[in-house]
């Protein structure tokens, strides 16, 4: 019996969710129709907005081509970050020396360190030094470099050379995207470059991502997903990626 639209619309949304992309000759094998029967599906797909066709298939359809502005990215999924800090913070052992990247669900993580005092953070960003300076109890590194106004962090080489400096317990880096074929992705190469860095700088690897960044890939690679040792993300992810990351070997939190 010969798959009707709907069912095909149901599995190339699924595919292109998880994949960020789709083919049109593997669809064609993976639901045994012709290629012509695909492309008029993608071209129905394309109409009902859910995908952008381009040569040879399909990517999902991006909401933001440019990443929001920080102040506005604090206050966007604020209760989801929240949790996913509180997350985050309870890994932290005493003693431990930590980086965290230019992220705001990494500026979550902060509120829940406060006490420590035997711990030190190291970072480029100046929203986390700025609240670090006011309430946390520990030692505090920043890593200086070229300021960029728009990121509201230090960037360029000068960054990454310091980075170099320091092997650290864990580092949790941020993404602007999560796909299987692009792996993590960040909306600035100069981002990306520094997440990169302080992901070789650490033991362990922690990503933490919120459930609108999967299936996403944005404009810079920081590394595949298999070079995390941890995911954290929150209730809205959905099982088929939880099942997938940790079929890699990669430990995945969800928050509360």
């Amino acid at each position: 019996m010969s798959l009707t639209y709907e069912d095909r619309r149901t599995t190339i949304l699924a595919q292109l969710e998880m994949e960020g992309k789709v083919q049109v000759h593997h669809l064609a094998q993976l639901l045994s129709v012709s290629t012509e029967t695909i492309r008029r599906d993608l071209d129905r797909l394309e109409k009902e907005g859910r995908l952008r066709k381009v040569y040879g298939g399909a990517v999902k359809m991006r909401m933001e081509h440019v990443e929001p502005p920080f102040l506005k990215r604090t206050q966007m999924m604020k209760r989801e970050k929240s949790a996913m800090g509180k997350l985050a913070a309870s890994l932290v052992q005493d003693g431990e020396t930590i980086m965290l990247d230019n992220g705001t669900t990494t500026l979550e993580i902060l509120p829940y360190l406060f006490d420590h005092a035997n711990l030190t953070i190291i970072t480029h960003s100046v929203p986390i030094l700025n609240m670090a300076m006011e309430m946390f109890k520990g030692k505090i590194i920043f890593i200086g470099g070229e300021m960029n106004v728009e990121y509201r962090a230090a960037t360029g080489s000068l960054a990454e050379q310091l980075l170099d400096h320091f092997k650290v317990n864990k580092a949790f880096i941020t993404a602007g995207g999560i796909s299987l074929t692009d792996g993590i992705t960040d909306f600035h190469l100069a981002e990306a470059i520094i997440s990169r860095k302080m992901m070789q700088r650490a033991e362990e690897a922690i990503l933490i991502a919120d459930h609108s960044k999967f299936g996403m890939s944005t404009f810079a690679r920081v590394s595949k997903l298999e070079e995390i040792s941890m995911l954290i993300t929150d209730p809205g992810c959905p099982k088929e990626w939880i099942d997938t990351i940790e079929a890699l070997g990669i430990e995945v939190l969800v928050s509360e």
